[in-house]
């Protein structure tokens, strides 16, 4: 009896030792579509001001973190505001990114004015110092980094990602950029546009970026109904949720999130339209 009982353990064990090792990096519970919606999610968060006078190749900014160590290591993103803004105009998914399970830095640029090629340098840079110099890099994963930015910072994202084609994951929220096509990107990468958008069209900006991106790669095209321009500067569920779930899909490897992209969602109140290459492969 002893015998099968320790068969039955190691057998437990021996199972449970390689759901682990097929995904190492999955954090927090299994989502929901009311978790991922959420405010916050199931992490406690603290934040650290990072000031521009100990850093160089972007303006300093704010990292937000989960408090608890238990977990290991996370996955990080930096996030890029737009053109003549300052990180509190995206000050906003900080904290919600962070209680899901991420390691995240909200960013100033150089000068409000950068354009997106400096922005995707200094996201870069950003992603260096959070790995390498900054207070909490000890408990991230520096094989597991993604960035995100709005309107030119969306455009840096983007140059970011064609820079550096290690990262997981990019999102560019309602970017813009004169360069219009990004064959050579090799990150999944979420675009966002906004329907309403009359600074960066996404006529003439989303969804040219998005249809450039290589057929191979993982790619999705998610446009904001009755939205502008500015949407992401303010708490936006729809952008969370598929921010959230597109960043742990690819930063944190866990399928328990293909649920909320795939198979492609539909044109709903704030969904005017999204487009996908179901099922994701990477």
């Amino acid at each position: 009896m002893a015998a099968l009982v320790s068969i039955g353990a190691l057998a437990t064990f021996t199972a449970s030792g390689a759901q682990a090792a097929a995904n190492p990096y999955e954090r927090g519970p299994a989502p929901t579509t009311s978790s991922i919606e959420a405010l916050r999610g199931s992490y406690s968060v603290s934040q650290t001001n990072v000031s521009s006078l100990v850093v160089t190749g972007f303006g300093g900014g704010t990292i937000y973190y989960p408090t608890s160590t238990a977990d290991g290591t996370f996955g990080a993103v930096v996030i890029s505001p737009g053109f003549t803004a300052y990180q509190s105009s995206i000050a906003w998914l900080g904290p919600r990114l962070a209680s899901q399970g991420f390691v995240v830095l909200t960013i100033d640029t150089l000068t409000t004015l950068d354009q997106p090629d400096s922005r995707g340098r200094q996201l870069l840079s950003a992603l260096d110092y959070l790995t390498q110099r900054s207070t909490v890099r000890t408990r991230i994963d520096s094989s597991r980094l993604g960035v995100m930015g709005h309107s030119m910072g969306g455009g840096g994202t983007l140059e970011a990602a064609k820079s550096r084609p290690s990262l997981q994951a990019a999102i560019a929220l309602t970017g813009w950029n004169t360069d219009k096509s990004w064959p050579e990107i090799q990150t999944p990468t979420l675009i966002v546009g906004a329907d309403g958008d009359t600074v960066a069209p996404v006529l003439t900006h989303s969804e040219p970026f998005y249809t450039s991106l290589p057929g191979s790669l993982d790619k999705a095209y998610l446009e904001l109904n009755n939205a502008t321009h500015f949407t992401p500067n303010s708490s936006d569920t729809t952008i969370a949720k598929y921010s959230i779930s597109w960043l742990k899909r690819f930063i944190d490897n866990d399928t328990r999130y293909e649920q909320f992209l795939c198979p492609v969602p539909s044109p709903s109140l704030t969904i005017e339209e999204y487009r996908g290459n179901c099922p994701h492969t990477s």
